[in-house]
């Protein structure tokens, strides 16, 4: 089973979702933390790295004493990462999207591909919990290409959840793509409103199935709330606005190990979450989401 773990806006208690509930559950789980532009989830499980692999993504490399400036390169390139500039092919591979198109259409095989150090990925563990993360390279503009390469991670019949980026542009739809369930974090204010009802849209062009944990849920008002029984999306979870809470979040602690009568809750977070699922028509169960394209 993988449970993606999103949310519309940052700073609605995502990771600390993610970091409980991995540790909650033991056994043969896997947590990734695919927000590569600022993972932080290893702040909290505090694991023992054991390997660090240095990613790299193809881009092109032109001879230009094969190559006839016909520019099939350029026209196929729709993110305008190769140019010709007066006899020169000039390509821009902070811009390259890699997916090999100028060198399929190039006439006379001028275009090879090259590597380029876009991050690294670290494995470890802690207490038997697997934990894998990326760093996206200071610079970097894209990071769905990094997030791909930790999702490759995931190992066929492990429980693996997913830390997802903040917010529902590409590399949110990067983690949750294949996830045989969606748990989205909100908390019940405006901002957080709104940019729940983009991430739920996101959710929703994906066809997969999603629940709600409402964070800080004794703030703000009802219309989170809401706005969930009107869909008839199921609210899973509620964490108040507990200052014990906060500050084990500030130093760093696990919620479920400072306050061990949390730990039963995530529990069955995870089974109301897994009954979804068994209820869920067949191209949405997990043995079905298994052959999806997660690329």
């Amino acid at each position: 089973m993988i449970i993606s773990i999103a949310s519309g806006k940052g700073g609605t208690g995502k990771t600390t979702i993610a970091t409980n509930l991995a540790v909650s559950l033991g056994g043969d789980v896997q947590l990734l933390d695919c927000d590569v532009e600022e993972p932080n989830a290893y702040l909290f499980i505090r694991p023992e790295i054991h390997e660090t692999v240095i990613i790299n993504t193809p881009v092109p490399e032109v001879d230009m004493k094969k190559c006839n400036l016909c520019g099939k390169c350029r026209d196929i390139c729709q993110f305008k990462a190769i140019v010709i500039m007066s006899k020169t092919v000039l390509p821009f591979p902070e811009l390259c999207h890699s997916c090999g198109g100028c060198m399929r259409v190039c006439p006379e095989n001028a275009i090879t591909e090259t590597g380029r150090e876009i991050g690294v990925i670290e494995r470890s563990g802690r207490n038997g919990l697997e934990f894998v993360h990326g760093k996206l390279r200071v610079g970097e503009a894209m990071s769905p290409p990094l997030i791909r390469k930790v999702r490759e991670y995931a190992r066929p019949g492990a429980l693996t959840i997913i830390d997802a980026p903040p917010g529902t542009s590409c590399p949110v739809i990067a983690a949750m793509k294949g996830a045989d369930f969606v748990l989205l974090v909100t908390e019940p204010t405006p901002f957080g409103l709104h940019d729940l009802k983009l991430a739920v849209g996101a959710v929703k062009i994906l066809d997969i199935p999603c629940g709600l944990v409402i964070n800080r849920s004794d703030m703000g008002d009802d219309r989170v709330r809401g706005y969930a029984e009107g869909l008839g999306m199921p609210i899973l979870m509620e964490i108040p606005f507990d200052r014990k809470i906060a500050e084990a979040y500030s130093q760093g602690e696990m919620l479920v190990e400072v306050m061990p009568e949390w730990k039963e809750r995530f529990l069955n977070l995870h089974h109301r979450i897994a009954e979804i699922l068994s209820q869920t028509p067949t191209q949405n169960n997990p043995e079905e989401s298994r052959k999806r394209d997660v690329s």
